[in-house]
């Protein structure tokens, strides 16, 4: 049974800093492209950044400068460190994992993230 399995999402101040993690289990991890995408109310879910299995990055331009993503294949993790995060960040954060051209495609449930002063 594939779970990922997101964790450290919060409410932050503008400006501040949060980082995302992802664990995942049942798959194999280093075959996959991990991702994190982001839905705000009202819009459609977008992607934030993706890493590969050989850790090339793609980074949305939003965030391009402010958030990194990075993985860890020994721990079956992926992080988005999250930096000067702005209140149009406010959105719940969903970890993606997919192989094999979007053959195989897993979600996971998402965590809430809520820039506010």
């Amino acid at each position: 049974q594939v779970q990922l399995v997101e964790s450290g999402g919060g409410l932050v101040q503008p400006g501040g800093s949060l980082r995302l993690s992802c664990a995942a289990s049942g798959i194999i991890f280093s075959f996959y492209t991990m991702g994190w995408y982001r839905q705000a109310p009202g819009k459609q879910r977008e992607l934030v950044a993706n890493i590969t299995g050989d850790e090339s990055t793609n980074v949305a331009d939003s965030v391009k400068g402010r958030f990194t993503i990075t993985r860890d294949n020994a721990k079956k993790t992926v992080y988005l460190q999250m930096n000067s995060l702005k209140p149009e960040d406010t959105a719940v954060y969903y970890c993606n994992a997919q192989w094999a051209g979007g053959r195989y495609y897993y979600w996971g449930r998402g965590t809430q993230v809520t820039v506010s002063s």
